[in-house]
């Protein structure tokens, strides 16, 4: 998955609405929010799918909430060491060893 490619599918937007015990009047402005915090978060952290890793998924659901609360300018401060893990084991996985194609960290 890449920036460009990333989607909310129904369920995320069911699950995150469930979550911050949300009514279906503002299905748009959250599918919004949450593709944005997709988007953001992809960028800073990796290509993560938010359908299957669930600390990810935790993380995009955050920041939607800041944001939904027009708080967003804490959401760096307050989740950095959950930021900067995501982003180092990301860079990690990504690391092929010079001459050993097949190398696992």
């Amino acid at each position: 998955m890449n920036i460009t490619k990333a989607s909310i599918t129904p369920e995320i937007l069911i699950e995150f609405k469930e979550r911050m015990r949300l009514g279906d009047d503002e299905d748009n402005n959250l599918k919004r929010i949450l593709l944005s915090s997709l988007q953001a978060l992809i960028r800073v952290c990796g290509d993560y799918d938010i359908q299957t890793d669930e600390t990810f998924k935790e993380l995009v659901f955050e920041r939607s909430r800041y944001a939904f609360n027009d708080s967003l300018e804490y959401f760096n401060d307050n989740f950095l060491s959950l930021i900067n893990s995501l982003g180092i084991s990301k860079a990690l996985d990504e690391i092929v060893l010079e001459g050993d194609v097949n190398a696992e960290i």
